[in-house]
């Protein structure tokens, strides 16, 4: 008899168990892709100009190699010990000496492409890389730009966008929450059938067993919430307010080529680097009247502050500061000497400020974060050689001596301790 009863339903039963397997198989997958699988060029860009565009342009030369088929290439020539090239690409991203160091031929080929080493990015998540080579790979085109046609293949879209995954997942979802109510009261039937007692089902929210999963996964998402917010606090990297005055670096510093300590003079003298004065826009301004994108609006605006009548070429007696609206701010608990890294260290405006000879309207290029700092602490070496200031530091002389050391970083010299940037 039971037997008989149960086998009025055991396709019904079979298939619903197997179907409900199957999407979750299918929801892992589509998971895995849109997590994993593919990038988002927006969110790349932002990064790629904060990590990478110092040193490297998508087409052109520059410190380091175009990065236009970086993917390809790490793809075709640096698979090693069973390992797919990609993943070596992400190491060598996070830090180009891991992959060194496991002896990939390709990432001992490139160590070499220039003298200076490749910072470090441990901080970098995959996802995160991911974004980056999306954005390589795709970049947003530039509806200003000339169109240039090299070939006529198209560029490679995903085939499905991201929003569309996350609807075929809900829907799954949704339809694995129906089967499993069908397979439930398949289930109910036969035992009411056999006179089995039926099972009362309780819905899983008044399940004390899945109240207690739930709080704790409520507890780490809103930690996790809590910490990024907490993280992010006061950074504001992107800022680009809008100035009282439409200065153009792309002009001055890029097309004029006017080096920036004309105009910022005291960033290699002083702890911070000033804001010019009005008078220093005078010094051209008083025979340039005219922009070639602005005419002589935006320049009028320079003679209303330096209260200067173009027609008479004379000054009044009421000058008005410009009032300049501050991009770059760090925490009052943090010390920053400008003068030491652009004299002692060396460093060149793009460093921090990005590729300023190619913005129009000046952002905030770098996120200023402790451990954007401390990263570039730990791969910046300093001028160690014949540098009676760095005489005390025998252990790294000795070592440098007998070949066991390359160079000295600013780490080594305690460039990472706390009391150095914080009061």
């Amino acid at each position: 008899m039971t037997k008989l009863i149960r086998s009025q339903f055991p396709l019904g039963l079979q298939a619903t168990k197997t179907l409900s397997v199957a999407i979750f198989i299918a929801i892992f997958t589509f998971s895995f892709i849109t997590t994993n699988a593919q990038g988002d060029p927006k969110a790349g860009k932002g990064l790629y100009k904060s990590n990478c565009a110092s040193c490297h342009k998508l087409n052109e030369k520059m410190t380091g190699p175009a990065l236009t088929g970086v993917v390809e290439r790490w793809e075709s020539g640096a698979k090693h010990n069973g390992i797919d090239g990609k993943v070596w690409l992400n190491r060598w991203i996070k830090n180009w000496q891991d992959p060194v160091g496991a002896g990939n031929p390709y990432a001992m080929k490139m160590k070499d492409y220039d003298p200076s080493a490749m910072n470090q990015f441990p901080t970098l998540t995959d996802a995160q890389i991911d974004d980056i080579l999306a954005y390589i790979q795709n970049p947003p085109v530039d509806a200003s730009a000339p169109v240039v046609k090299t070939d006529d293949k198209k560029t490679e879209e995903p085939m499905f966008p991201t929003w569309f995954l996350f609807v075929i997942l809900g829907v799954l979802v949704a339809i694995i929450v129906a089967l499993s109510a069908v397979s439930r009261n398949l289930q109910n039937m036969v035992s009411e059938k056999m006179g089995e007692a039926v099972e009362t089902h309780v819905p899983f929210y008044n399940n004390s067993k899945w109240r207690i999963v739930g709080g704790l996964v409520a507890t780490v998402i809103l930690f996790l919430v809590l910490v990024n917010n907490a993280t992010a606090l006061g950074r504001q990297q992107g800022y680009q307010p809008e100035q009282p005055i439409k200065f153009s670096h792309k002009l001055h510093a890029g097309t004029h080529k006017i080096e920036c300590q004309y105009c910022h003079t005291s960033a290699d003298k002083s702890k911070h680097s000033n804001i010019p004065s009005i008078s220093t826009c005078m010094n051209c301004h008083k025979v340039i009247n005219k922009g070639p994108k602005y005419g002589t609006s935006e320049i009028a605006k320079i003679y209303k502050y330096a209260d200067y009548n173009p027609d008479t070429k004379t000054y009044g007696n009421n000058p008005k500061p410009t009032e300049w609206i501050r991009i770059h701010n760090l925490p009052d608990h943090v010390y920053f000497n400008h003068s030491q890294h652009v004299k002692v260290g060396g460093l060149k405006c793009q460093s921090c400020h990005g590729s300023i000879e190619e913005m129009e309207e000046v952002y905030q290029y770098a996120p200023l974060s402790m451990g954007w700092c401390i990263n570039c602490h730990r791969n910046t070496e300093v001028n160690f050689d014949g540098n009676k200031y760095y005489s005390i530091y025998q252990k790294y002389s000795k070592a440098k001596a007998e070949g066991k050391m390359k160079g000295v970083t600013v780490e080594n010299i305690g460039g990472t301790e706390c009391q150095k940037c914080h009061y």
